[in-house]
């Protein structure tokens, strides 16, 4: 009971009691140039009332290699890759393109229900693809097919994936633009805004442990970074020490809504230091200046299993979607002015020419050859049958559960009563058991 009772005792009466037994404590003194012992912030002392403002800098600087006509910089700047890795990535850049071009165009004829455009985001695409290892792992937002396209995901497959035929890798369960594909080690996209962004420390985090050298690349656009998931995945990717590279591509629009509408700090770099990370601006339409930052922000997580956020600086050139009509909310002279100063496959074939690497007869072939290429891959994609319906119940589970068995069964009634209302020739019939 005395010792229950002394717990309870004043602080002042404690000391008192650890005198009268001989314990002797002296009070601590804090010398002026100590720092602050707070658990909670790294700071010095002041005696200066004063608030912390937002604009006391002029921002983080934006790394660059190259000017806009493709000339580098600083001599030290330049990654002096390979002529095929740079042909290969030019090459990249301009298939997206005009893949591009023909699946939008099929949209609005009606021939696919939906696509979402690259045009002016190329360069933090290809530039960032290249940085990686094969074996790194890729969570994209939705607008990020040229790093699938750099890693050699086949234009078969992307017209496959939007038209939801029975070739699908996906079987037609997703809307277009959803593309995954395992052995490129690209997890498949997912519609609802940042989700993928917390799921990807997570994998960096079984990264960690495994300790294969490996690190993951997260793609978001800075609207997606406003969202609670992006807050919660800076703090614990931090926190938890994960080898994850956020890369945001902010490209001046989160759907209609501008920047100066969607924040009012320094973009999302910013915000790095203010969760323990350390962060770089780029020039997003400098894929070379894309391929540097990437690269050593690769080496960082690697080497200090530690979250690098890189944010890409570009413009997106086309709509949102093809459920979005941009001139309602932009100048057309905007767009124009982007896409003929500022384009990230100008800016690249320049630095190509002035190596001498690529000069006018290639790009007319290539032009000619990756068209045929494109339009090849969509027609014989358009041609396919729909996936077997069936697979919506056999494909969910490695066995078929009795409760799917019974819907299923359902299903195939109502189709013998009324399957001339259904287009079933459309869709094809499996040839290897469902079961």
């Amino acid at each position: 009971m005395r010792a229950a009772t002394r717990l309870l005792l004043p602080w002042s009466s404690r000391l008192s009691y650890t005198a009268r037994k001989g314990i002797h404590t002296s009070p601590q003194i804090l010398s002026k140039d100590e720092r602050p012992q707070f658990p909670g912030a790294k700071a010095n002392w002041t005696e200066k009332l004063e608030f912390v403002k937002s604009d006391l800098y002029d921002g983080i600087p934006v790394y660059r290699v190259m000017d806009r006509d493709g000339k580098v910089m600083r001599p030290d700047q330049d990654p002096k890759l390979p002529k095929d890795k740079l042909i290969h990535m030019y090459q990249s850049m301009t298939l997206l393109n005009s893949m591009d071009k023909i699946l939008y165009e099929s949209q609005r004829q009606g021939r696919i229900s939906f696509y979402m455009t690259n045009y002016g985001e190329e360069g933090t695409h290809i530039g960032s693809a290249a940085a990686l290892e094969p074996d790194d792992l890729v969570y994209g937002q939705y607008r990020e097919a040229g790093v699938l396209m750099y890693r050699g995901f086949p234009l078969d497959q992307f017209m496959n994936q939007c038209y939801g035929n029975e070739l699908d890798v996906g079987k037609g369960r997703q809307m277009p633009v959803h593309y995954g594909s395992k052995d490129l080690r690209f997890v498949t996209i997912s519609s609802p805004l940042g989700t993928q962004i917390p799921q990807a420390v997570g994998s960096a985090y079984a990264f960690k442990q495994q300790q294969k050298g490996l690190c993951v690349i997260c793609y978001f656009g800075e609207g997606a970074a406003s969202e609670g998931d992006a807050h919660a995945a800076f703090n614990f990717s931090a926190t938890l020490e994960c080898p994850i590279i956020f890369f945001c591509r902010n490209n001046g629009y989160a759907i209609s809504t501008p920047t100066h509408e969607q924040y009012r700090g320094d973009g999302i770099a910013g915000r790095g230091p203010a969760y323990g990370i350390q962060s770089i601006r780029v020039d997003g339409n400098d894929t070379l200046a894309v391929y540097n930052a990437t690269r050593a922000a690769r080496e960082i997580c690697i080497r200090e299993n530690r979250p690098i956020l890189v944010e890409a600086m570009t413009y997106r050139i086309g709509h949102h979607s093809t459920s979005d009509d941009s001139s309602a909310y932009r100048s057309v002279d905007e767009v124009r002015f982007w896409d003929s100063t500022d384009h990230p496959i100008s800016r690249l074939r320049k630095y190509l020419v002035h190596n001498s690497w690529w000069d006018d007869a290639a790009e007319a072939d290539w032009k000619k050859k990756s068209k045929t290429m494109v339009m090849q891959a969509f027609a014989n994609a358009e041609k396919k049958l729909k996936p077997d319906w069936r697979l919506m119940f056999t494909d969910v589970y490695e066995k078929m559960t009795p409760g799917l068995k019974e819907q299923m069964k359902e299903m195939e009634d109502h189709l013998v009563k009324y399957g001339d209302h259904y287009p079933l020739k459309n869709y094809a019939k499996a040839n290897t058991p469902l079961e």
